[in-house]
C-alpha cells in the first residue's frame, strides 16, 4: 500500500462500542454520507427527542441513545459545539425532555444500577428517572443531596420517565407523569418549593406572564398559574401535537405531527386563537410525496424560537428515522440545516444510475462525486409515508441494509436485518406515489420456537406458524387475508442476496448439506410486485468444503457463486451467528451443467480464540474485487475476484477522524463500480451516525 497504517482501539465507556483509528493511505478516499459532520468531535446525534431554544438561538438537545454518547447535544449557527458528558453507558441514557436558563441545563436522564450503590448507584433492580444538571458547557453540576456518583441528579421516580422541563425565573418545572403532578423545584438549590396535580402531563412551555402551558395525554394542551390553578385557556383540537414553545412574540407553538406536518401558531393573550402556520401543510408528503424541501417536515418532534424570531424545527422521520434538524428566518427561509440521518444503516447505488442516486432504507440521495469528501451527497427524498402506508415494515421493524435493483427497468429496493431474519421489497410509482418506497413484498424465515414468524399483532392475517412469503396483490400496500405464501423450512438463517435480475438467494445453516435457498423471479403481477413463491422455489446443495453457509452472491452474467462460512478445514470456534465465517470461496459455472467448479477459496481474518476480535462481519463484490470488512477494526479487505489474492486493505482516514464503530450487520459492505471504473464502497458506521464510503480506481 506505501503507507503504514496503525489502528489503536480504546473504549469509550463500560456500554458502548470500540472506535478504530488509523490514517487512510493515498491510493484511495474516505467520506462519508447521512451525517453533517465526519466524526471525531464533531458528528450530529442519532435522534432529537427534546430540543430547548435558548434565546441566543444555542439549540440543547435530548435523546434516549446516541451511539457515541451525545444523547444530549449543543448546537448553534448549523455548527456542533457541544455535548452534555456522561450521559452514556455505566446503565445511563437520555430522555425526551430539556431545558435551560441562563447558568444551567436539565435533562431527563435516567441511571440504572450496576452494583455499586456505595457510589450512589441505584440498587439492582431499580431505575432512577431523574433531572441532571450542568453548566452551559455540558459539565455536571452537582448541587447539595444531588444523587449520583457526581451528586447532579434529583431523583423524580423510579417508575417511569421525566415527559417535561421548563425554566421561568429561579423556578424549575417537571412533569412528573408516574405521579401525574408538575413539580416546581428552586432552580439553584433544586429543593422542591411545591407540586400540583396534571393528569398525564408531558412537555411544558412557559409564556410571559409566567403560566404553564402542558402538553397532557399527547391530545390536548392545557393552561395553569405558576402556582398550580389550572387556567380557562386551553388547545384541545389538534390531532396529534407532539412538541411546544413560546416564541418572541409570546406565541405558542405547536407541532402537530399528523398528516398536516406543520407547527400551527396561537395567540395566547385571551382564550387561544390559532392565528397562523409554518411549514407546507402535508409535510414532505405535499406536492411530490417523499422529496425533501426546506419547508416541507416530517416526524416533528422539537420547536423552539429566538429573540430574533427565527425558528427552529426537528424532524426525527418515523420509527425514529434520524435527525433532521433546521433553522428559518421569521420570513420562512432556512438559514442552516444539519444532519444525523443514519443509524445502522447501509447504502447502495442504483445500478441504473451509475451510482449518483444512492439509497439507504429509508433515505434517498443525489451524489456529485467531484465534490470534496462529507459533501457529495444531497439529501433528496423520504421514502417512507406512515399516513398512506401505516403497514410499511419500516414502521414495525429495524431494517438496516438496502440492495437496490432494476426489474425490467423499474427501480425496487430490498431491505434486511442485522439477524437476517427477513427481506423486504418495495416499488416505486412515481405517478401515484413521487419519491414513496411502496410495500410490495416481504420474506421471512421459520421461527425455530413453532410460533408466528413475526411476533407481535403485526402483520395481520400472518401464518400462525412456519416461513410466508407476502406479495401485495391488491396494490394498496397492506397486509390482506389470502396474501401470503407458506412453508416451513430449516429456521436458522444465514444470510441473503438479491442477483441483479431480481432473483432472491438465501443461506441456511442447516446441517443436511442443503442449505442454499434460490427464489427465481416469476415476474412483475399488474401493479408491479415482483413474483416469488415455494413452487419455484430451488433447493441446492452446500459444497462439500463448506460446513456452515453464511453469505452468498451470485452473479447472473457470469454465472459465478460467492460463498462464505466455516469450513471443514477452519472449523467455528462456537457458535458465532454474526460473521461471515472463515473462508470465502469462488465457483465458476454454478449452474451451467449443475456442475459448479471451485475457482478459489481464500482464509479470512476469523478469531480462532472465539473473541470476534478479528473477525469478518460482511462481503460484497463487484467489478473485478471482493470486499470483505473486519468486525471491531471496520478493515476493509480487497481481494483479487479472479485470483482471491490480497490486493489492498482500506481503513477510515482523516477525512472520518480515522475512526469507525464496529460492524454490526450482515450486509454492512456494499460495493459498486462506476462506468468509469471508479469503485465506490459502502460501510456502516452508526458510532458517529454515518456510512463510510471509500473510492479509488482500479
Amino acid at each position: 500500500m506505501g503507507i503504514a497504517v496503525v489502528f489503536i482501539a480504546f473504549t469509550l465507556d463500560v456500554s458502548t462500542e470500540t472506535s478504530v483509528t488509523g490514517v487512510a493511505a493515498s491510493t484511495y478516499k474516505t467520506s462519508w454520507i447521512g451525517n453533517s459532520f465526519g466524526g471525531g468531535d464533531k458528528w450530529v446525534q442519532n435522534n432529537i427527542e427534546a430540543m430547548y431554544v435558548a434565546p441566543d438561538g444555542t439549540v440543547y438537545t435530548n435523546s434516549h441513545w446516541d451511539e457515541a454518547g451525545r444523547e444530549a447535544g449543543i448546537y448553534k449557527d448549523g455548527n456542533v459545539i457541544g455535548t452534555l458528558e456522561s450521559t452514556h453507558g455505566w446503565s445511563r441514557s437520555g430522555g425526551k425532555a430539556v431545558a435551560a436558563n441562563s447558568k444551567y441545563i436539565y435533562i431527563a436522564l435516567a441511571q440504572g444500577s450496576i452494583g455499586k450503590t456505595d457510589e450512589d448507584y441505584p440498587p439492582e433492580g431499580v431505575t432512577w428517572y431523574t433531572v441532571r444538571r450542568y453548566n452551559l458547557e455540558g459539565k455536571p453540576a452537582p448541587f447539595n443531596g444531588g444523587r449520583g456518583w457526581d451528586k447532579s441528579m434529583l431523583i423524580i421516580s423510579n417508575k417511569s420517565e421525566v415527559t417535561g422541563l421548563a425554566t421561568a425565573g429561579n423556578e424549575l418545572y417537571v412533569s412528573d407523569a408516574a405521579t401525574n403532578k408538575i413539580r416546581v423545584y428552586n432552580s439553584e438549590t433544586m429543593q422542591e418549593l411545591r407540586n400540583f396535580s396534571v393528569v398525564n402531563p408531558g412537555a411544558i412551555a412557559v409564556d410571559k406572564q409566567a403560566n404553564l402551558w402542558v402538553l397532557q395525554n399527547q391530545n390536548k394542551i392545557l393552561c395553569y398559574s405558576s402556582t398550580g390553578k389550572q387556567l380557562p385557556q386551553q388547545i384541545t383540537n389538534i390531532t396529534k401535537p407532539t412538541a411546544i414553545a413560546i416564541d418572541h412574540q409570546d406565541r405558542l407553538l405547536i407541532a402537530d405531527n399528523s398528516q398536516r406536518q406543520q407547527v400551527l401558531i396561537y395567540n395566547i393573550k385571551n382564550q387561544p386563537v390559532q392565528v397562523g402556520t409554518f411549514g407546507s401543510k402535508g409535510g414532505v408528503y405535499a406536492s411530490t410525496p417523499g422529496e425533501v424541501q426546506p419547508l416541507k417536515l416530517y416526524g416533528i418532534t422539537g420547536i423552539g424560537a429566538d429573540t430574533a424570531g427565527n425558528i427552529y424545527v426537528n424532524s426525527n422521520g418515523f420509527n425514529k428515522s434520524g435527525t433532521d434538524l433546521r433553522k428559518f428566518s421569521p420570513a420562512g427561509k432556512q438559514l442552516w440545516q444539519l444532519h444525523g440521518l443514519l443509524f445502522v444503516d447501509n447504502a447502495d447505488a442504483d445500478p441504473q444510475t451509475d451510482g449518483l442516486e444512492v439509497f439507504t432504507k429509508q433515505e434517498h440521495f443525489l451524489m456529485d462525486y467531484n465534490q470534496p469528501s462529507g459533501k457529495q451527497w444531497t439529501y433528496k427524498a423520504y421514502t417512507l409515508n406512515p399516513f398512506k402506508y401505516p403497514q410499511d415494515p419500516r414502521l414495525h421493524t429495524s431494517p438496516d441494509a438496502t440492495f437496490v435493483r432494476r426489474i425490467q427497468g423499474k427501480r425496487f429496493l430490498f431491505l434486511t436485518n442485522m439477524y437476517a431474519s427477513f427481506m423486504q421489497i418495495y416499488r416505486f410509482d412515481s405517478a401515484k406515489d413521487g419519491k414513496i418506497a411502496i410495500p410490495a413484498g416481504m420474506l421471512v424465515g421459520t421461527n425455530g420456537g413453532g410460533e408466528k414468524s413475526v411476533s407481535g399483532n403485526w402483520p395481520p392475517h400472518q401464518p400462525n406458524k412456519g416461513e410466508w412469503i407476502w406479495r401485495d396483490r391488491n396494490g394498496n400496500g397492506a397486509f390482506d387475508q389470502g396474501e401470503y405464501d407458506q412453508s416451513e423450512d430449516y429456521p436458522y438463517l444465514g444470510g441473503w442476496w438479491v442477483d441483479s435480475k431480481g432473483d432472491i438467494w438465501k443461506t441456511l445453516r442447516t446441517q443436511d448439506g442443503i442449505g442454499i435457498r434460490h427464489y427465481p423471479l416469476q415476474g412483475l403481477d399488474q401493479y408491479g410486485n415482483p413474483i416469488y413463491s415455494y413452487s419455484s422455489m430451488q433447493k441446492q446443495k452446500t459444497p462439500s468444503m463448506i460446513t456452515d453457509v453464511r453469505r452468498i452472491e451470485y452473479l447472473k452474467e457470469t454465472d459465478t457463486m460467492y460463498l462464505s462460512g466455516f469450513t471443514v478445514d477452519h472449523p467455528a470456534i462456537g457458535d458465532d451467528a454474526g460473521v461471515v465465517g472463515s473462508e470465502i470461496l469462488r465457483f465458476d459455472n454454478w449452474r451451467k451443467g449443475n456442475n459448479p467448479t471451485l475457482r478459489w477459496r481464500v482464509v479470512i481474518p476469523y478469531d480462532t480464540t472465539g473473541k470476534r476480535e478479528v473477525s469478518t462481519a460482511a462481503m460484497s463484490v463487484a467489478g473485478d474485487y471482493v470486499f470483505a470488512v473486519k468486525m471491531k477494526t471496520a478493515e476493509v479487505y480487497v481481494y483479487n475476484a479472479k485470483t482471491g489474492a490480497t490486493v489492498k486493505t482500506l481503513k477510515p482516514g482523516a477525512e472520518v477522524a480515522g475512526e469507525s464503530g464496529w460492524i454490526d450487520i450482515p450486509q454492512g459492505i456494499r460495493a459498486f463500480r462506476r462506468s468509469n471504473g471508479e469503485y465506490v464502497v459502502f460501510v456502516e458506521e452508526d458510532w458517529k451516525g454515518k456510512v463510510i464510503m471509500y473510492r479509488f480506481q482500479s
